[in-house]
Parts: structure tokens; sequence; C-alpha cells
């Protein structure tokens, strides 16, 4: 399984995900989850995945052939939609077209081909945008009152971006806010692991300002994840009833 994340605020977005895929305790592998398009000061597109690794390896590959090969039109090109729901149309379809053919192949031996996605990004003159796109190709867009979106294992880090995050969050909190839902899922699920992949697109950049891998080794978030845990522990004390 896996635990994705995205963030849209009106600084801009913050994006995280983890790397974990496993098919049975004895067969734990790393893939990045995170994948990244762009041309700077034009446009700027990320996709999170969740689910099945074969539906969402061959939906990327048909999303860059799309890409590479606009003249084939088999797969529109996802950077030269006119607009971020152009693109979260091409992604649903893709999608659920990849995911009812692989289907169709899996079907005698019951293995779940159900995958989804995150869509977020920005096209010059554009809004800032963010989908949820889910396996059928259908898909819900981030608004202001429900500023985040989540795919996967995301009940562990629900509670602490229902209790801080809003439109207004600066990107560093956001960072905070995602990291450290991130931490919580991690402690939670031993389906979710390290290393992390976060990004950052700043309002009307249209490309992306931060990239980041995390490892496990990393001294700031498990810092970071101390102090979560030590704040916690010493609010619980404080409460009386």
């Amino acid at each position: 399984m896996t635990y994705c994340v995205g963030l849209l605020l009106k600084a801009g977005m913050v994006l995280l995900s983890d790397t974990r895929t496993n098919a049975g305790l004895d067969n734990i592998a790393t893939y990045r989850k995170m994948f990244t398009f762009e041309e700077p000061g034009e446009r700027c597109i990320v996709i999170l995945t969740a689910g099945s690794l074969s539906v969402t390896q061959t939906t990327l590959a048909q999303l860059r052939e799309g890409i590479e090969h606009p003249e084939t039109e088999e797969t529109p090109s996802i950077m030269q939609a006119h607009t971020m729901l152009d693109v979260a149309e091409i992604v649903g379809n893709t999608l659920a077209s990849v995911r009812q053919d692989i289907d169709a192949k899996m079907q005698a031996s019951k293995v779940s081909t159900a995958a989804s996605m995150i869509v977020a990004g920005q096209r010059r003159g554009g809004a800032m945008r963010m989908f949820l796109v889910y396996p059928e190709g259908n898909f819900i867009e981030a608004t202001e009152d429900t500023p985040y979106l989540q795919i996967g294992e995301h009940k562990y880090g629900k509670p602490i971006l229902d209790r801080v995050v809003t439109p207004d969050t600066s990107l560093d909190d956001a960072r905070k806010a995602v990291l450290l839902s991130m931490d919580s899922t991690l402690r939670s699920n031993l389906s979710v692991g390290m290393p992390l992949d976060f990004a950052v697109v700043e309002k009307d950049a249209c490309r992306l300002s931060r990239v980041e891998r995390i490892e496990a080794e990393n001294e700031s978030f498990r810092a970071m994840s101390q102090a979560w845990s030590n704040a916690l522990r010493d609010g619980f004390q404080k409460i009386e009833i």
C-alpha cells in the first residue's frame, strides 16, 4: 500500500508520498509514487499514485507516450492540455482504460487492480488546481472547504490535517503538517515506508519550487517525529477529566 497527500493553499501546493510497495509480508520493494512534469514558467504537473503498481505504471507510461508523441493522438498530451481540468480528464480516462484492460487479464487470479491518483498543477494564466482521480476515472477537486486530498492509507494522517490546515496555511507550516501526517501513518501502518518524496509548487511559478527525497536516516525528520511524540505525550498528561 502507500500514502500520498496534497495540499492546495493560497501560497501554493505541497505534496508528499511514500515509496513502499508490498505484495505480502515477504515481498516489499521501493517504487516512486510521485511523478513530475514541467515546462518551467509555462506549466507544472505533479501526479501521485496509489494502488495496483501494474495499473499505475502502465498509466504513467501511456501518459509519457502522449507527451513524447502527441501526433499519434492515442493518449492526448497532458503538457498540451488547455486547462488543468483537461489534464484531470486525460489522466482519468487513461487510468480507467488501463485498469479495465488489466482487470480483464487478472480476473481469474482475483488480484485487485484498483488504483487512484492525485493530479495537481498550474498552467500559465490559469489557477492552481488539484484533483483526486478514482479507479473508474471520475474525480473530485480540492476546495477552500477541503484544501487537501489523500490516497492510500489516509486515515492515520487525516486528524492533524483536519486540525491545522486551512487555505491560509503557509508553505513552511504545510510542509510540517504533511510530514507529521506521514509520520503518524508510518507509526501505525507497516505497509507505508520511507524514503519519502516531497515537492512544492509556489503559486503562479508554474515550476517545481522545491523537490526533496527524505531518507530513513534523515536527522531533521527524526527530530521532528520525536518532538511531535513528546508534544502529544505532554499534552495528554495536561488534560484533566
